[in-house]
């Protein structure tokens, strides 16, 4: 069926009327009253479905089979649309259009309420892939680079991206506009995740911690765009080692409309651990490869195709409360995801943008107890399961009007999920299907040169709740100046409930959408490579699930799943500040972020509204790099602190009422270029928590108390006071000259 729908699509651009035998050629340039090119424009005769859009450097060209004199169409947003007569005779035309700004140029002013955008030249770019690369601290994760930004708490036994008060599965990621429903590779409980795609897949990512456009949905706090690169520069091979145990080969060949990467990955930790004492992993081994073709369809769409397969084997301990034995923990992981999308101008303005993406993702854990009575070890195994299929179908026109535009979207989703636990006698499964329907409608409005709207709203339906939800989402800019804007922004957002939720609910249909009510005000500076951003927001929550717990929640009991609520709700609240400077200092670049923070929610076991144990009231990151050209050497730095998380100590009254260590992580690396064998190379190293400071990210409870009437406890560390990271990254074949003298992209 997918085949099908693309090729319908790839028949629909090539499909030209055949009024007459002769053939004309128009081509020709648009630019602006500056003498700008203008990419992106819509040229086409009218009456008739023959044109083009132009391309970056504002170019088209067409044929038509028509005859006589047509009225040629230009348009553009935020542009006076342009008729002029042509004849078509058969003989080429070559014109040379301009187009003048009407009162409301929209692309003036950009709403930048919550998002922080690297791929949109017209917005302010204030991150990009090499940032997530170079980042001290990072570890060449995409989370955990966005971690430096404001709006984030980092918290080390997850790694994933916690925002304004909302939990890590409350922040969506999509890939090329595609939901990713596995975005994380596995880990066992206390270890940080990773990302499953490397950051140079991509040529740009937008992260958007709230009031984002209406095409989002199921996230209640936050979103990832993630677009990945077109066609591959040049032909090239790349061999790269690291110190970890990983062995990475990959090579990219780029033909005139086409191009294919192709790589493979193996990493084993063993010789690494041995090296460095770790508390927690004792073994880690993972093997994995992909697939990326790029297609050029006509002359401004692009076929893309990305399939990647990895099998990863962790091996751990982890402290048990009240016992001086670690429980050994082994999980094998298996994931497979395919992802298609397709993007074309149509005509008349319209364009197209549809995507489909599977994912299969199988993990088995055990772990090894013993027995109180007899002494024996007893292995118990869970085994989780996960397919999906997720579909999307957007429909853009940019020239509906002078002051609007008009995006139109659906999106689909069926998922299979199980869970089950390996016991004698008899195995315990708990599963569920969910079939999800989504549209959307958005519009960018013009009102002024000055003044800018978007209003837009989402509709869903998910099967397994049974329920329909409704969300309008309305952002307003205004341009105090060229270098000074306001933004702001409100809506509503829902999410169906997490998967361990409905993997156990007795009664899904009871459940309802969890929602967030978002509303946010922006300011902007960005002038001479120097942008200040100031946020302030407040998000409401409504219909959280929670337990009916009985006894007392300090009890630490078990929830039972035929009590699940939608009676939760909560609050966050706030104030974000970005300060990221690049030309004060030659060859240097730093940004200062800051996020204060006010949350309380009752969810869960949440006995009360109170402190989540993943948030922190004050967050603040100082990320700097530096490139000395004498050295053909990138230094960074980062240093990262977070205010102390609560957490429930049963031992004490109350609820949530223990703090933990504030987090400071101070964080180093240094990328130097060289050439190898004429092949440019990277030699790069790094070293996480260089002081070695003893952070503390929770305690484990006992679930019941000792003799003395006390709940034994044991705290959360990480597996190793430092991370210490050298790689070798080595570039083959490169057309290009080997440039030592500039800063590694």
């Amino acid at each position: 069926m997918k085949h099908l729908f693309l090729s319908l699509l790839l028949a629909l651009t090539a499909l030209r009327p055949a009024a007459a035998q002769t053939s004309t050629t128009l081509s020709g340039t648009v630019r602006d009253a500056a003498g700008h090119p203008l990419p992106g424009v819509n040229v086409f005769l009218k009456t008739t479905f023959d044109g083009a859009s132009t391309d970056t450097l504002g170019r088209f060209r067409f044929s038509t089979r028509q005859t006589g004199t047509l009225p040629l169409v230009v348009t553009l947003l935020g542009f006076q649309p342009l008729e002029q007569p042509v004849e078509l005779n058969g003989t080429a035309r070559h014109l040379a259009l301009v187009l003048k700004p009407v009162r409301n140029q929209l692309g003036d002013v950009v709403i930048t309420s919550g998002t922080f955008e690297a791929s949109d030249s017209r917005r302010s770019t204030v991150f990009n892939a090499r940032d997530v690369v170079t980042t001290a601290g990072a570890s060449a994760d995409v989370a955990g680079a966005f971690n430096t930004m404001p709006g984030t708490t980092r918290n080390g036994e997850e790694g994933k991206l916690f925002v304004r008060g909302g939990a890590a599965g409350e922040t969506r990621q999509y890939l090329d506009g595609v939901p990713l429903q596995s975005p994380y590779n596995a880990t066992v409980s206390g270890m940080p995740a990773r990302g499953r795609f490397s950051p140079m897949l991509f040529k740009g990512m937008a992260f958007s911690t709230g009031g984002y456009s209406a095409e989002y949905g199921q996230a209640l706090s936050a979103i990832v765009a993630l677009n990945s690169s077109d066609l591959v520069e040049e032909t090239q091979t790349g061999i790269s080692v690291f110190s970890l145990g990983m062995l990475s080969l990959s090579h990219q060949q780029r033909y005139e409309r086409s191009s294919v990467a192709v790589t493979g990955d193996y990493t084993n930790m063993r010789p690494y651990i041995g090296l460095v004492s770790q508390r927690m992993l004792t073994g880690f081994e993972t093997v994995g490869g992909s697939v990326a073709f790029r297609q050029k369809t006509g002359d401004m769409g692009m076929l893309k195709t990305y399939g990647a397969v990895t099998q990863q084997r962790i091996g751990a301990r982890q402290a048990e409360a009240g016992s001086s034995a670690n429980l050994p923990v082994a999980l094998l992981s298996r994931n497979a995801y395919l992802n298609a999308t397709f993007r074309s101008p149509l005509y008349r303005g319209w364009s197209v943008q549809s995507g489909v993406a599977a994912t299969r993702d199988v993990q088995s854990a055990s772990v090894t107890t013993c027995d109180a009575q007899s002494g024996a070890g007893r292995e118990q195994t869970r085994r989780d399961l996960e397919q999906s299929v997720v579909g999307r179908l957007v429909l853009i026109n940019d020239s509906a009007s002078a002051y609007w535009n008009l995006k139109l979207g659906l999106e689909g989703l069926a998922q299979g999920n199980e869970q089950r636990y390996l016991a004698v006698p008899r195995d315990t499964v708990f599963q569920f299907g969910e079939q999800r329907l989504a549209g959307f409608a958005e519009s960018d409005i013009s009102f002024s040169n000055q003044l800018v709207g978007r209003v837009g709203g989402r509709a869903e339906y998910s099967a397994v709740l049974g329920r329909w939800n409704v969300a309008p989402r309305l952002a307003l800019a205004y341009q105090l100046n060229e270098q000074n804007q306001l933004s702001g922004a409100w809506g509503y957002f829902y999410q169906t409930p997490g998967t361990d939720i409905l993997l156990r609910a007795a009664h899904p249909g009871q459940l309802r959408f969890e929602q967030a009510q978002h509303v946010q005000l922006t300011y902007l500076r960005s002038h001479d490579n120097r942008t200040l951003r100031l946020e302030a927001y407040a998000k409401s929550y409504a219909q959280l699930v929670r337990f009916d717990v009985s006894p007392p929640a300090s009890a630490l009991t078990p929830y039972d799943p035929a009590s699940y609520r939608s009676g939760g709700s909560g609050y966050a609240r706030g104030v974000d500040v970005l300060w990221r400077d690049k030309k004060t200092v030659k060859n240097g670049d730093y940004w200062i972020s800051y996020g204060f923070l006010d949350t309380r929610r009752q969810q869960h076991l949440d006995p009360v509204r109170a402190v989540p144990t993943f948030a922190a009231r004050h967050n603040l990151s100082v990320v700097g790099k530096y490139w000395v050209p004498r050295l053909h050497t990138l230094f960074g730095a980062t240093y990262t602190y977070n205010s102390p998380r609560a957490y429930h100590d049963p031992n004490r009254a109350g609820y949530n009422q223990g703090r933990l260590p504030s987090f400071q992580d101070v964080s180093l690396n240094a990328s130097y270029v060289t050439t190898l064998w004429k092949n440019f190379t990277i030699v790069h190293v790094s070293c996480s928590n260089v002081l070695g400071r003893q952070n503390v990210f929770g305690h484990r409870y006992a679930p019941t108390p000792g003799a003395d009437g006390k709940y034994a406890s044991v705290a959360v560390l990480p597996s190793a006071p430092r991370l210490v990271f050298v790689g070798v990254m080595v570039s083959i074949n490169k057309k290009r000259p080997a440039n030592t003298d500039e800063a590694p992209e």
